[in-house]
């Protein structure tokens, strides 16, 4: 692990001196409007929030931009409140359109790290990793800020008992990143 991470670091150098990519690494954060799709079940949304790490490698109009996020995900089943927390490592290909917007898509990979239904321990009962698929806007503003508007669609049973029902995420996130460091022209 530690060779193939050095092997990314240089090769990642090598592209950034020779001016054919810009790299930046930032932060990001914001609100998640999540809802648990569970089927034969009624669910409603619930609100809560994300931050973590991004790194973006830019060339020319195609970006790819690996994320670390933590996720408060959740909804509200038959008047009970489920929360759960993930990690997740999207892994996102932006297509720059003009003036810093883009078009984001890429897969996402969960892993779950809590999991109550009003307040008892859920997290057994559940798939302890995800797989969704994301979609959305951003735009890379002025000052080092980005926007995005993303919606991530499960695709992945999270239900660990094979012969119940179905449980797929649907999370819609609005973010606020700040590059903090930039490389490249």
């Amino acid at each position: 692990m530690k060779k193939l991470i050095l092997f990314a670091a240089i090769t990642a150098l090598n592209v950034v001196a020779y001016g054919q990519a810009k790299i930046a690494l930032g932060i990001k954060g914001g609100l998640n409007f999540s809802k648990v799709d569970i089927s034969n079940v009624t669910s409603s949304g619930k609100t809560g929030y994300h931050g973590g790490v991004f790194a973006l490698f830019k060339f020319a109009k195609i970006g790819i931009q690996p994320e670390i996020i933590f996720s408060q995900q959740g909804s509200v089943v038959d008047l009970e409140d489920w929360d759960s927390k993930y990690v997740n490592i999207p892994i996102i290909l932006k297509l720059y359109l003009a003036a810093g917007v883009n078009l984001q898509l890429g897969p996402q990979f969960g892993f779950l790290s809590k999991a109550e239904l009003d307040g008892q321990d859920i997290k057994d009962l559940l798939k302890s990793s995800d797989i969704s698929a994301a979609l959305g806007i951003g735009w890379d503003a002025l000052f080092r800020l980005t926007f995005d508007a993303r919606y991530n669609l499960g695709l992945s049973n999270n239900n660990d008992d094979s012969g119940s029902e179905t449980i797929k995420n649907q999370v819609f996130q609005i973010s606020v990143g700040y590059k903090l460091f930039k490389f490249g022209k």
